[in-house]
């Protein structure tokens, strides 16, 4: 069990590096259109000189996912698994189960080549096995996997937390503020974040602007977090974590929560419960605050929208002090195993 454990983190630390550059290139492309052209014009259009600069960087966060449940399984069960694993990760998209559930599917398509390469086939056909047979049988194996046995339940998640925020009404403003800035920092852009972030659109167009303050504080408050933490204790990072600082300052300004993915995805028992507590800390502050915005979304592009501009950045910090304490209070310097496959997998 130790070597498998050792296995699978192994695996996990090869799939954000190579998830990595994605995030960053995307994260600034987002950030570029949104402060040359704004960010309501950019989303709601796709043509336009910083409109087309918006979506190239989409373009490269919508492979965020796939990229790194391809090479969690190439980790595991090397070039045959990388059919499996990339696109399990294209349907764990597909079906809003986000990088929480790519992880899932990587390691499982990981494990599942490995098994494939055990079955005794003739001589005549051995040559066929990781170029046809396996990356079919594992394909085929993945799909039913990820759509029957992974993706339902995160489904179900992101029904009856849409179900059950909008059911909360403006006198739980506390309630409402924990819960929303939970779910928004619970999977970072994934199918939880998506239905706190449809709620607050949907009370921002029934002319409740409050829940979307809280919205952009609490997604916020992620990348931020992280870049403090890397700033305040750098002995604690590997080197490939430490090169994205500026790019998590970046994704904190421009409201790409997706920024943090990386890190969550690499130790999600550490990262996942500090996000939650600073951007629900976040959210229920914005609430006690008074705090509003117009806009559905671009960070600190849109704040002069704000009521309260002032009080939102503070409510902004308070939160991302709150993940970054959890942090470095628990978080171990990396190990010389840790930043060897970090470097490998940035110079292959």
């Amino acid at each position: 069990m130790k070597e498998i454990g050792k296995e699978i983190k192994t695996a996990l630390l090869t799939g954000v590096s190579y998830m990595l550059p994605f995030v960053v290139a995307g994260g600034i492309l987002v950030a570029i259109g949104f402060a040359g052209g704004g960010a309501v014009a950019v989303t709601q259009s796709e043509t336009g000189f910083w409109s087309r600069i918006f979506w190239w960087g989409k373009d490269a966060f919508a492979l965020m996912v796939p990229i790194f449940c391809a090479y969690v399984a190439y980790s595991i069960g090397d070039k045959p698994a990388l059919a499996a694993g990339l696109v399990a990760g294209c349907l764990c998209d597909d079906i809003g189960g986000g990088f929480l559930a790519a992880i899932v599917a990587g390691i499982i398509a990981g494990y599942i080549v490995n098994a494939l390469k055990k079955i005794p086939v003739p001589a005549s056909l051995r040559s066929l096995l990781p170029t046809v047979i396996i990356p079919t049988l594992s394909v085929l194996a993945m799909g039913f996997i990820v759509e029957i046995v992974i993706g339902k339940p995160f489904a179900a998640l992101n029904e009856a937390m849409l179900g059950f925020i909008s059911g909360l009404d403006g006198s739980s403003i506390i309630i409402l503020g924990l819960i929303q800035g939970a779910m928004l920092g619970f999977d970072l852009g994934g199918p939880v974040n998506k239905a706190a972030y449809a709620f607050a659109c949907a009370t921002l167009e029934a002319g409740n602007y409050a829940p979307m303050a809280a919205n952009f504080v609490a997604s916020m408050a992620p990348p931020l977090a992280i870049a403090a933490a890397m700033c305040i204790a750098k002995k604690k990072f590997t080197a490939a974590e430490k090169s994205s600082t500026a790019g998590c300052f970046i994704g904190a300004a421009a409201m790409i929560s997706e920024y943090a993915i990386p890190f969550a995805a690499g130790n999600p028992l550490l990262y996942v419960p500090s996000f939650m507590a600073g951007s629900a800390v976040s959210a229920t502050c914005s609430y006690l605050f008074g705090c509003t915005i117009q806009a559905p979304h671009g960070g600190v592009f849109m704040f002069g929208l704000c009521n309260k501009p002032i009080m939102l950045i503070l409510a902004l910090l308070i939160g991302a002090a709150v993940s970054t304490a959890i942090i470095l209070a628990f978080k171990k310097e990396p190990s010389a195993e840790e930043e060897e496959v970090e470097r490998i997998s940035v110079t292959e």
